[in-house]
Formats: C-alpha cells, sequence, structure tokens
C-alpha cells in the first residue's frame, strides 16, 4: 500500500482520512491495517511515533460504518491518561458526523460525563484498565457486543501493574472477537498475554523496538552537576523549535521549570503529582505554543504526541534504559528529523556506557564549551543518587522484519 486511496474502504472514511491531512501510510500502518480490515488479529512491535495509532483508528472505524447493532463495539485499552485522551480526540476527528462520539474511561476525571457518554451510544470505550475494572465491579459497563480489543502500548500497562486487571476485564468480553495489540517490545509476560487472548495473529515487526528512529541525532554532554542549569539554558536557547525536558523526580520536574521561568523562558511541567487538569493544561498549552519547554518526568515518555519536538534534552539519565528509547522517541516522529541531548556528570559516565551497551547505541560526546561557574548551587535532589543496573534485552521477532522507514 504506497496510499489511503487504495484501501478496501468505504468512501466516507477515504474521505475522513484525506480531510485529516493523511495521505501515505507509514510502514506500521501500511503492514498492519490491511489484515486489520480483514477481521485477522494482529501483533504489531514498533518503534513510538510509527504511527500506531492511526493502524488500529481506520479498521476500527471501518467496521462500525458497516455495523448497525447498538451497543460498545471497541475497546481501546491504553495505560495513561494522556494516552487515552489523544486516542479519543484521533478517534473523534476521524469518525466525522456518521458516528457517535466515543467514550473516555479513566481515572483523575468526571465519573458523570464518562457515564454520560457511555449511556448515550458511544461504540467505542477508550479506557485506562484501572478504571474500567471498576466500572465493572459496579456493572455500569457490558460488552456483550464488542467485536474489537485494542491493546495500544501493552507493554507499558504490564510494567504499570496492569495485568491482572486486564485479564479480569477480557474475562467479561466476548470470545468471538478481533483483538489488535500493539506494544514495543514482545517478551516474558506481553509474549504470554498475546499467547493467550489472539488467534493467529498476523505479526508485523518494524526495526528494532530497542533503538532510537535513524533520524534523531544523540548527543550528551558531560557537565558538573552545579553546570546543567546554565547548559540547558544553553541548549534552549540555540533552538528554536519546542522542547521536551525529562527529569527522573516529580521535585526536579518543578525546580527546573521554576528555574527556566525565573530566565523568562516559559515553562510548564507534567508529572503524577500534578491533577488531570493541571496536566492537560500544560500539555495543551505546549501543544499550542504558549509553553515553548515540557519538563516532565517519564510519565511523558510514552503515551503524548505533540506535532513537531525539535530536541529532547535527558537532564537525568533515566532509570530504565527502555525509557531512554520512549524518552528520544518524542522527537524525530512520522519521518522528521530530531536531537536528543543527555546530561551526565563525570561520576556518571559508567552508568551512560552501561546504558549504550545495553541499547546498542553511541552517543556523540559533545564538550561543554567555556568554563561553567562551579560556585552555583547545587540543583539536584539533596538525596543520594543510586547507581542504575541496566539489564541487556533480547528480543526474538519471529518472520520477515521489516524495517521501518522513521
Amino acid at each position: 500500500m504506497q496510499n489511503f486511496s487504495e484501501l478496501a474502504i468505504s468512501p466516507y472514511l477515504k474521505e475522513r482520512i484525506s480531510s485529516t491531512g493523511f495521505s501515505v501510510p507509514t510502514p506500521v500502518q501500511a503492514a498492519a491495517i490491511p489484515p486489520a480490515l480483514e477481521g485477522k488479529d494482529v501483533l504489531a512491535t514498533a518503534q513510538t511515533g510509527t504511527g500506531k495509532t492511526l493502524a488500529f483508528l481506520i479498521p476500527v472505524i471501518e467496521r462500525l460504518l458497516q455495523l448497525n447493532k447498538p451497543g460498545i463495539a471497541a475497546l481501546v485499552l491504553v495505560p495513561t491518561r494522556e494516552l487515552a485522551m489523544q486516542v479519543l480526540d484521533q478517534y473523534n476527528v476521524l469518525r466525522g458526523k456518521q458516528l457517535a462520539a466515543a467514550a473516555l474511561v479513566v481515572g483523575g476525571l468526571a465519573e458523570a460525563q464518562q457515564l454520560r457518554a457511555i449511556r448515550n451510544g458511544a461504540s467505542v470505550i477508550v479506557a485506562t484498565p484501572g478504571r474500567l475494572e471498576d466500572y465493572l465491579d459496579r456493572n455500569l459497563v457490558q460488552f456483550r457486543n464488542l467485536q474489537v480489543l485494542i491493546l495500544d502500548e501493552a507493554d507499558r500497562m504490564l510494567d504499570m501493574g496492569f495485568l491482572p486487571a486486564i485479564r479480569r476485564i477480557v474475562s467479561t468480553l466476548p470470545k468471538e472477537r478481533q483483538t489488535m495489540c500493539f506494544s514495543a517490545t514482545m517478551e516474558g509476560d506481553m509474549a504470554r498475554l498475546v499467547k493467550d487472548y489472539t488467534r493467529n495473529a498476523v505479526r508485523v515487526a518494524l526495526g528494532s523496538t530497542l533503538k532510537p528512529a535513524e533520524n534523531v541525532r544523540l548527543q550528551a554532554f558531560e557537565v558538573a552537576v552545579s553546570g546543567k542549569p546554565e547548559l540547558l539554558r544553553r541548549l534552549l536557547n540555540q533552538e528554536s523549535g519546542r522542547c521536551l525536558v525529562f527529569s527522573r523526580t516529580k521535585r526536579g520536574t518543578e525546580r527546573i521549570a521554576k528555574g527556566l521561568m525565573r530566565d523568562g523562558i516559559a515553562a510548564a511541567t507534567i508529572h503524577g503529582d500534578r491533577s488531570q487538569s493541571q496536566r492537560t493544561a500544560a500539555l495543551t498549552g505546549f501543544q499550542q505554543g504558549r509553553y515553548r519547554v515540557l519538563v516532565a518526568t517519564d510519565l511523558a515518555s510514552r503515551g503524548i504526541h505533540v506535532e513537531q519536538i525539535a530536541h529532547v534534552i535527558n537532564y537525568d539519565l533515566p532509570e530504565v534504559a527502555e525509557n531512554f528509547i520512549h524518552r528520544v522517541g518524542r522527537t524525530g516522529r512520522a519521518g522528521r528529523k530530531g536531537v536528543a541531548s543527555t546530561l551526565f556528570a563525570n561520576e556518571q559516565r559508567s552508568e551512560l556506557f552501561q546504558l549504550e551497551r545495553t541499547l546498542g547505541i553511541r552517543m556523540e560526546r559533545i564538550p561543554v564549551d567555556g568554563h561553567l561557574s562551579e560556585n552555583r548551587e547545587r540543583t539536584q535532589d539533596p538525596a543520594p543518587r543510586k547507581q542504575t543496573t541496566y539489564k541487556p534485552t533480547m528480543i526474538a521477532l519471529p518472520g520477515e522484519v521489516l524495517q521501518a522507514q522513521l
């Protein structure tokens, strides 16, 4: 498939896809959509930023257009509220006027509005496992007419401890259904989950899921902890586009953002202690350009999509090597070029080397020009930093592995 116009779908959906500006499918879309339209189960692994959401929304919408039965026909399970809201938004843009709005089922938002959307005839629910399990326990939702189950960012849901909730939810679904699973990795509990819930799934494996996209330039700066704030400002001043800065801690994100705002740089924060309304306002402001910088914990390393993030800056090294891939995956999306900078102290050289070895990457070492003041107050958390051990991960991809053109 070279163009969405080649798909065997309704003229209405073709028009909706065209009206949203999509014309050429990404590799994961080209590989996953045709078998999904045939009703086959699909198991896809691909790097972040490759267009997986559209890969399952197009088949779901096409099926809904052909159905006349009331009730919930499709369930999309995702790990975070932010990702749920973005999937919901993309679905509502694509559906046009012929389908009802989807229902959002997540924690942290008003329950009444979510239940009202379900009762008003939503055919699609986009949910996080914890809140949906709560609704099932209270008999507030049922899935007797369900046709399609999508597990998006499935490995992340398992990382967050949602496996019991997922098993409970799936046990309530019709056994005769289509299941599509999208994940960055496929091993351990993830592989067992797939085996339990899919039947003769079409396997789509695109590129290496443990390496950044080739169009992202990786660079690392060795700098004293006291020099990090100044180096961060230098990097931001050299960049005209949107920048995403990652900190290991919630307190660190607040401190970094406050320092940037004191210097006149519009910045917002996202972390687990912020309310949903605060997180939504920060992300919306970042998307709309009111904030040039978003400072976040790894909560934002998956599940958010902001167009044209020019630069990702790892102010702190991640605790888990895989999180580096998801952080970096916020830039260089949809074939665009991006830059990812990592700041590390002299005593973290071995930690950085181990991360590179685990992921099979090499960051370009960039010297810090000039002399950063050694008299600035330390901005790092007072608690001692523990040394992180990154465990190598081996992934076996059955069948032909297609190289994603990212």
